[in-house]
């Protein structure tokens, strides 16, 4: 496999920020904003669809805990949580990674999308997500 942050875990070369069995996180070489870190989990998972759910979890939590120390170390007002899943989406790594970028007042960066997609889907999108999420029916992970 010749995963970009499979090996850069396994070399230890990342400027890491925090290193664990189940989830790491180190800054990007090219950051959008002081303190912009990448949090992936420690084994390899392509995307979002293919990582467990209990490694899913252990990054959302060092998410959370890089936020809440960019608040705090960083004083940074705000953040911004980024991460892209499968061809479709601009995914840049395949290897799931969450972007958490501090935000301050007036820091002179966007991430919000500027527009909207023209793809369409027949009849009501939310109600056929509930119709997948609801009980009883085959949830593939």
């Amino acid at each position: 496999m010749d995963c970009i942050f499979c090996g850069l875990i396994r070399e230890g070369t990342a400027d890491w920020v925090e290193r664990g069995p189940v989830a790491c996180a180190f800054t990007p070489l090219n950051p959008l904003a002081p303190g912009h870190t990448l949090v992936v989990p420690t084994l390899h998972h392509a995307d979002i669809f293919e990582t467990p759910p209990d490694a899913l979890a252990e990054v959302m939590a060092l998410v959370q805990r890089v936020a809440e120390a960019a608040r705090t170390a960083l004083n940074a007002s705000g953040v911004n949580i980024l991460s892209a899943s499968g061809p479709g989406s601009e995914q840049s790594v395949p290897h799931l990674h969450v972007h958490v970028v501090p935000r301050w007042v007036d820091d002179g960066i966007t991430t919000w999308p500027a527009g909207r997609s023209v793809h369409h889907v027949a009849g009501r999108p939310g109600a056929r997500l509930a119709e997948a999420l609801a009980p009883g029916r085959q949830h593939t992970s």
